[in-house]
């Protein structure tokens, strides 16, 4: 990836991961621009990565290659609109939930957009983000947004936009599945007679140990299981256990409550 500059709109959480991502990676801080209304949050920026930080938008946007939009939903509209005069010839990168396409295009004036969607551990590097590309977008675009978003963690095309609401249902959401099955996990190391930290320590290490294990195997996960358990064992009291009362099912029903939830929101926005 070049040294051209790149703009982001909007300064929270993510932008701020996407910004230290590149700069780890090399990029001049130099190169990179933060539009963000927040004086506390310009500050902080400035101080943590030392890039160029503006209260709103101007004509230095106009040399970026690339725009990431990174605003609260309900705030894109206004964040747009002072923007579009100066970013039209951008990639437009949008890392906001629920804001589709067609709305990216309309108020940033460019066809060539990139939605992507991240999830939190994008903040440690170790994020899963899904990508869908708007049929404007050429081959050295896309290479581009991969470019922007590799810092913060593994990546997945989609080759329809509503492809994802499901990413959004599976790894958008799926970091906080994880910390709830580690909620049950201490809650049961506790009533077990436990302590709660050591409950934390045995599901931490467990999830890390079998996601690696998992990412490592060229077997599928149910395999995996079926090597763990023993007719009339532990693990297969327990899956008996998880199976009587439902829990797959109810998990697969709540990835598709998410899943209905981010069209609405889609639905809401547009």
């Amino acid at each position: 990836m070049s040294h051209d500059p790149i703009a982001f709109v909007g300064g929270g959480n993510m932008a701020a991961a996407i910004v230290g991502g590149l700069l780890a990676a090399g990029r001049p801080a130099g190169s990179i621009s933060v539009v963000e209304p927040n004086e506390v949050q310009r500050a902080s920026l400035r101080e943590r990565f030392g890039v160029q930080v503006l209260a709103a938008a101007d004509a230095s946007l106009a040399g970026a290659v690339a725009v990431v939009w990174a605003v609260k939903p309900q705030a894109f509209r206004a964040a747009a609109a002072p923007c579009r005069p100066f970013v039209a010839s951008a990639l437009q990168l949008s890392v906001m939930a629920g804001i589709r396409s067609d709305a990216i295009a309309a108020a940033s004036g460019s066809e060539v957009v990139v939605r992507a969607m991240p999830n939190t551990p994008a903040l440690i590097g170790r994020g899963m983000a899904g990508l869908y590309a708007r049929a404007a977008v050429g081959p050295a675009q896309k290479a581009l947004a991969e470019a922007l978003l590799a810092p913060t963690g593994a990546l997945l095309w989609v080759a329809r936009e509503a492809d994802l609401d499901a990413v959004t249902a599976l790894s958008g959401s799926g970091p906080a599945y994880v910390f709830y099955f580690v909620e049950a996990m201490m809650q049961a190391a506790q009533e077990m007679g436990l302590s709660a930290e050591q409950g934390k320590q045995l599901a931490l290490g467990t999830f890390a140990g079998a996601t690696a294990l998992a990412q490592g195997s060229s077997e599928p996960p149910e395999l995996l299981r079926e090597r763990v358990t023993s007719k009339g064992g532990t693990t297969y009291a327990a899956l008996t256990s998880l199976e009587a009362s439902g829990v797959k099912a109810a998990f697969v029903n709540a990835l598709k409550a998410a899943q209905r939830r981010a069209k609405e929101l889609g639905d809401e926005f547009a």
